[in-house]
């Protein structure tokens, strides 16, 4: 079952929207979808079905809310990839982690006071999943291909619990110096893991258009299910 849900802001202040997708029976754990700069659209909430079919409660929030309520844009539409990268750029990243742990405390009160929340994000969304790790309880994080984590290995000292990152090794956006770095902090962290995939490019793993890479793509979710059946039950 799928609906839209209302989030109340940490601080009471306003609300914003929610594509939450329910399984079947009493979820095993609740996952927060983030989104790519493109928006709560069809390929975010078939990123929430498929974890519902997994038995998740999902949940993707409308962190561009602030600029615009309800953005969907197709990364395979010139134009709306570049309204795409200038929404980006007038994102408050602070703003929307604050959003991503709201949802956290909303699924939080779906599940009980025993119920496990993760997090995966996509591309913008991969960088606000590790901070996400960084500034939430959350209880497992993932990151598909994050922007810009190179910037923030100064809060890795703050992961308390299990993060997984899937870099694509041709990323337009993270060059080959960027990755090193990401490894070089990273990789003796007790609770990182990472997976590199040879010849892929940034948005390998997105559910629907032309950066899909089936292969890489379907062996990326497989480690993400088992990640997160892991860490989250």
């Amino acid at each position: 079952m799928t609906a839209t849900v209302t989030i109340d802001t940490l601080d009471g202040a306003d609300r914003f929207s929610a594509y939450c997708a329910e399984p079947a029976g009493a979820p095993r754990a609740a996952i927060v979808v983030i989104q790519e700069i493109f928006g709560v659209n069809a390929g975010i909430r078939r990123k929430c079905d498929r974890l519902a079919g997994q038995g998740y409660l999902a949940i993707a929030p409308d962190l561009f809310w602030r600029l615009e309520p309800g953005i969907e844009l197709d990364p395979d539409v010139p134009e709306e990839f570049q309204l795409a990268l200038a929404y980006m750029g007038k994102f408050n990243q602070d703003a929307g982690v604050r959003d991503i742990e709201a949802t956290i405390r909303f699924a939080r009160a779906r599940l009980g006071p025993d119920g496990k929340v993760g997090a995966v994000g996509y591309c913008l969304g991969g960088r606000l999943a590790f901070m996400t790790a960084t500034r939430t309880d959350a209880n497992a994080s993932v990151c598909y291909y994050g922007v810009g984590i190179d910037g923030l290995l100064g809060e890795k000292h703050a992961i308390a619990h299990p993060v997984l990152l899937h870099i694509p090794a041709e990323d337009h956006f993270v060059d080959k110096a960027a990755q090193q770095r990401m490894h070089d902090g990273l990789d003796d962290h007790p609770k990182v893991r990472m997976f590199d995939y040879p010849g892929e490019d940034h948005g390998f793993a997105t559910e629907f258009g032309m950066r899909r890479s089936e292969a890489s793509a379907t062996l990326a979710d497989e480690r993400t299910a088992a990640f997160f059946a892991e860490n989250l039950g």
